[in-house]
């Protein structure tokens, strides 16, 4: 469980978050939703430590990860795995040493150990024998599941994800929503889902945060979110349908 408490934080006198809080279950997929520029990217760098907030804290199963020591905040930062924006994959790098680069630099596994627990995990997120393949020769969607395995490599207790479907045609967005889901409750991971993509909240939503201009107007779930009485999420709601009308025409 990921708990975030009172977060707010400020670029050069803008403010970008404002008093932010929430729960994140256990073997749930927990969504951040919200159109451009809300502050999304910005609360996951919060959670993950890549930004410190101006005020609040993050609280991993009751560790404040925010105001830890460097030991603690090491520990907690082996427990992570992240699925960026496009895979970000190293283009220099193949398959097999992208998945295994975690491995390399947090562990003290031998070489056979660390292929053993690369190939399980490329197999499953449905990619055997493609290890040797260079990102420039498998599809977007194959790169995203590469970036998937590589999250869950050294058995994280929390995955995060930001925008996982960016790019992808709507079969294979739909393909990556549901491996998120299935990892996450097979390994009872704690999930953070970035996106502004409806069909992933309709598909994959058991909590949803909806922001808008850096503060927290909504949270609940896919069930009842088309009931919600917030204009501003129904603004969102309408806008994403339309921009789902106008791209299949």
């Amino acid at each position: 469980m990921i708990e975030i408490e009172n977060i707010s934080k400020s670029f050069e006198g803008k403010q970008v978050l404002t008093d932010i809080s929430g729960r994140f279950d256990q073997g749930k997929t927990n969504l951040i939703i919200g159109a451009s520029g809300t502050g999304k990217t910005v609360l996951l760098k919060c959670m993950v430590g890549l930004v410190q907030p101006d005020a609040g804290s993050v609280f991993y199963n009751k560790r404040d990860f925010t105001h830890a020591d460097r030991d603690l905040k090491t520990e907690i930062r082996r427990e992570i795995g992240m699925l960026f924006q496009g895979g970000a994959l190293f283009d220099s790098k193949n398959v097999e040493e992208n998945v295994m680069f975690p491995l390399n630099i947090l562990t003290n596994m031998t070489a056979g150990d660390k292929l053993d627990r690369v190939n399980f995990c490329l197999t499953r997120v449905g990619l055997e024998n493609v290890n040797k393949k260079m990102p420039s020769e498998i599809s977007g969607g194959m790169k995203k599941r590469v970036g998937i395995a590589r999250a869950i490599v050294n058995s994280s207790q929390y995955l995060f994800c930001d925008e996982p479907n960016s790019g992808l045609d709507p079969q294979t967005a739909i393909m990556i929503d549901n491996l998120i889901q299935e990892i996450t409750r097979e390994y009872e991971i704690t999930t953070v889902v970035v996106t502004h993509d409806m069909n992933s909240v309709m598909e994959i939503g058991e909590y949803v945060m909806f922001l808008h201009r850096g503060e927290k107007v909504w949270e609940g779930s896919s069930d009842n979110i088309s009931q919600a009485e917030v204009k501003e999420l129904q603004d969102f709601i309408f806008a994403n349908k339309l921009m789902r009308t106008i791209q299949a025409r």
